[in-house]
């Protein structure tokens, strides 16, 4: 019996197995290459952590090895992410930022240094779908980044640690203020917001996890020896 290769129940019956077969073939190159997806996205968060602390330039290798000697640790609390590093003996927290801009999420890692009054050591955003040459500068930007550094984060004598940073339209406190990216004032809104919730949310977090840490100082060595006390009459 000769098979009619033009009837509907061949196309059908074809075009099944068709699917089948790719359907595989995507899904078996999918988990191949999931590992090193998943390692290009890790690496991606670590150098944009570095970038964060002003450090950019690096290709992969570089990054990997420079992220391991200056991160000492890492800490989640209440779903705020904390990486505790160390430039030139000095002790840095970066704090995770996520938020909405104009068209998509937006996200971001603020380094604070400074135990006394925490001011920003450097600043890196990112987004998923803002406009190229507007709001895309809030990533494509280094010169808008660098505005943040030295800016103090909250508000002087805060005992619920307020924050003062902030991204404005027109700068009137510059110890606290940046400039919003011109032409994308919803975009820079969205930055100002993400800023004030999530430091918000970390700012106890953040003092508190500065202070255990950073601030705290090495605990004594417990193989000392006491002097032994008097004996009493």
């Amino acid at each position: 019996m000769k098979l009619n290769t033009n009837s509907n129940a061949y196309i059908i019956i074809y075009s099944a197995i068709l699917v089948v077969i790719v359907a595989f073939l995507l899904a078996f190159v999918f988990q191949a290459l999931k590992p090193m997806q998943d390692a290009n996205v890790a690496l991606d968060v670590k150098k944009q952590i570095l970038y964060s602390l002003n450090i950019r330039n690096l290709d992969g290798a570089e990054a990997e090895a420079k992220y391991a000697e200056v991160v000492k640790q890492e800490a989640e609390k209440d779903g705020q992410k904390y990486y505790r590093c160390e430039i030139d003996g000095e002790d840095i927290l970066v704090v995770s930022l996520k938020g909405m801009g104009l068209w998509g999420g937006i996200s971001g890692f603020i380094s604070i240094h400074g135990d006394e009054t925490p001011t920003v050591y450097g600043a890196y955003f990112n987004h998923e779908s803002e406009t190229a040459g507007l709001g895309a500068e809030i990533k494509d930007s280094q010169a808008w980044q660098e505005k943040f550094i030295g800016k103090k984060v909250f508000v002087d004598g805060s005992d619920t640690h307020e924050v003062a940073l902030s991204v404005v339209k027109k700068v009137e406190d510059p110890s606290t203020q940046v400039d919003c990216v011109t032409g994308a004032t919803l975009t820079s809104n969205g930055v100002d917001d993400m800023i004030k919730t999530c430091l918000k949310d970390a700012g106890k977090n953040a003092v508190e996890l500065f202070s255990v840490m950073v601030c705290t100082p090495e605990p004594a060595d417990s193989t000392a020896t006491e002097e032994p006390k008097a004996e009493e009459e």
